[in-house]
């Protein structure tokens, strides 16, 4: 039987973060250079510029409160961050600017990521945890004002982790412990940052697996896709625990855009013997919301939407 091939390395690495990283945003498709916005422990985000790999400036907006979600509005220079001080702040970034011009209050101390749809041109919507651990409010960020409250009918346990998403079938996709769910723009595959050091690709059609990257030391924490013009130019970074950012090459070139297993890649069977002994969720359900589980939640429960 022939032997399998390693997996692949990373692109490149980007060092130098002052903590772990809790939270990775890509903005490539401006008229800038290629952005890579991250969301540290300790409280800050830095803005790494991916021509030069080094860090552009740093925002301190948390007072020290570990930020655990990083965004940007597709349509303006603002920045959106979550921390552990129960806020989300919103920053303009316009003409060099760093300035925190609102903020929300989530009432919530777990580590539940926020989720933004742009729900059409004029209308942004954000999905944050309440202050019940089961709660998610959405919000319109246009006028910062609650637009419903989402709680389930029965005890799920704590929200660990959801996307709000435009779908309507309803599907279930069992993993380890996951940190966070990123779905590619061309919603051709779905990324899952692993609680085990492991970032897993899995086709986001069939939800086969396609590779797991084994690179990191310490449990990933946030993976995202960047949001590149050119869908050959696409790239996927991971942050860890380990403190390092892992920026990863999806496409192959000689198959154009169409995300087929990198020849490096470890194969679907490999895949199967990983470790798969916590219970773990990751549910989409009809309101558009992904929801996820991790070890130690009761039974086999998401957010009942």
């Amino acid at each position: 039987m022939a032997k399998a091939p390693p997996p692949p390395d990373p692109v490149f690495t980007l060092r130098g973060s002052a903590a772990p990283i809790n939270a990775l945003h890509f903005q490539c498709s401006g008229p800038g250079p290629p952005l890579l916005y991250s969301g540290l422990e300790k409280g800050s985000v830095d803005v790494w510029n991916l021509n030069t790999r080094r860090t552009e400036r740093v925002l301190d907006g948390h007072h020290g409160a570990s930020v655990i979600w990083v965004s940007t509005l597709p349509s303006s220079d603002t920045l959106l961050s979550q921390g552990r001080d129960m806020r989300v702040c919103v920053w303009d970034l316009c003409e060099g600017r760093s300035t925190v011009t609102h903020t929300l209050h989530t009432g919530s101390v777990g580590f539940c990521q926020c989720s933004q749809l742009e729900a059409d041109i004029s209308t942004t919507l954000l999905a944050i945890p309440g202050e019940t651990t089961e709660e998610v409010k959405v919000v319109d960020l246009g006028s910062l004002t609650t637009l419903c409250s989402l709680t389930p009918d029965a005890k799920r346990g704590m929200l660990m982790c959801m996307k709000m998403w435009q779908i309507q079938a309803p599907v279930v996709l069992t993993n380890p412990g996951v940190s966070q769910l990123r779905i590619r723009g061309d919603s051709k595959i779905v990324a899952s940052a692993g609680w085990d050091c492991r970032v897993r690709v899995h086709s986001w059609k069939s939800l086969n697996p396609l590779a797991v990257l084994c690179y990191h030391r310490d449990q990933v924490r946030c993976v995202t896709f960047s949001d590149h013009p050119e869908s050959t130019q696409t790239l996927m970074a991971a942050g860890s625990r380990d403190q390092l950012i892992s920026l990863w090459s999806i496409y192959s070139a000689s198959r154009g855009t169409r995300p087929e297993r990198h020849e490096r890649y470890r194969t679907a069977g490999e895949f199967k013997r990983c470790p798969l002994d916590w219970p773990g969720l990751a549910c989409i359900h009809h309101m558009g919301l992904i929801t996820g589980a991790g070890p130690g939640w009761p039974g086999q429960g998401g957010l009942a939407c």
